[in-house]
């Protein structure tokens, strides 16, 4: 089995940063609030954060805000909940909450919630379980979970349950990886794990395991490095990871690296990408490979600052 090219996919992600006419850069040009984050918390749990001029992050950050409290992808695009959590991410990566209006962006977020107790990602209505984590997760961050009805909101995701034991992106919605790693993260976040038939959902998310060792999103899909962590983490959040081979999907994420340039793709050969670069390195860490900071599976942050953020006020 291969090793894990650190310094090669830290020079690659500081590399998309400098780009700015690459084609990566162009076409994500709208979302590089999310893109931040993925390379960013990247390169904190390979321990190489100090690669980058923390000043400069905050200040194009904070140049994404709205007036509504809100944050865009990019500096001139529209506010979002998509990217309202990773800027919240990457300020408390670098331990840079307090540049934050906390009220104005728990506002923000808060505002968004449906009288079913869903979410839409914006102004223009979208309603997605994803935005009941990322509405979830976010508010905890800020510790303002009591801005929004959380009861009404877990009651929404449970909705969402499928009789395979998964969860979609709006009621009657297929099961998909993704989504299950949204519900069963919100409910992890507001103690209501309870809820889920964690035999049946944990059958449900092994099966996704394929012979090269990698996992897939659906039942017949191809596997894709990305679902080491959408499967991986719903795994670990409801304790049944011991279901599945983890040395072989080590071998598969490793073997999607580019060695000569840096970099994680989605399949072995497959051109690389900073999404599936950050998805890889924190499917490693929750399979504790060594050498990498520690990932907490439902926040989708190091460990150690989602301590620093529960424990250290």
């Amino acid at each position: 089995m291969g090793e894990l090219a650190v310094d090669k996919h830290v020079r690659y992600i500081i590399s998309v940063e400098k780009r700015k006419d690459s084609f990566e850069s162009v076409v994500m040009e709208h979302l590089r609030m999310n893109g931040a984050y993925w390379g960013l918390t990247t390169l904190d749990l390979l321990g190489k954060l100090n690669a980058v001029d923390v000043d400069e992050v905050i200040s194009w950050i904070m140049k994404c805000q709205h007036e509504s409290g809100g944050f865009a992808g990019n500096v001139g695009h529209d506010p979002h909940m998509l990217y309202t959590l990773s800027a919240v991410q990457v300020l408390a990566i670098f331990d840079e909450l307090d540049v934050l209006d906390i009220d104005k962006v728990a506002n923000y977020v808060s505002g968004l919630q449906n009288e079913d107790g869903s979410f839409s990602g914006d102004l223009w209505g979208e309603v997605d379980t994803r935005f009941s984590y990322i509405a979830i997760c976010c508010l905890s961050i800020l510790h303002c979970l009591d801005k929004i009805n959380v009861e009404k909101a877990v009651n929404y995701i449970l909705s969402c349950k499928n009789l395979d034991g998964g969860f979609g992106c709006t009621p009657g919605g297929e099961s998909h990886a993704g989504q299950i790693f949204c519900c069963v993260g919100a409910l992890a976040i507001t103690g209501a794990l309870h809820h889920i038939d964690k035999d049946l959902l944990g059958w449900w998310l092994c099966e996704r395991q394929v012979k090269s060792g990698g996992l897939n999103g659906r039942p017949e899909k191809l596997p894709d490095v990305c679902y080491s962590w959408w499967v991986l983490s719903s795994l670990i959040m409801i304790d049944r990871v011991h279901w599945i081979d983890k040395d072989k999907l080590v071998k598969f994420i490793l073997d999607c690296q580019d060695l000569e340039n840096g970099g994680i793709s989605d399949r072995p050969d497959d051109a690389v990408d900073v999404f599936h670069t950050y998805f890889g390195v924190a499917g490693l860490s929750l399979l504790e490979y060594p050498g990498l900071k520690a990932i907490d599976p439902a926040y989708a942050l190091p460990v150690d600052v989602v301590n620093r953020i529960f424990f250290s006020r």
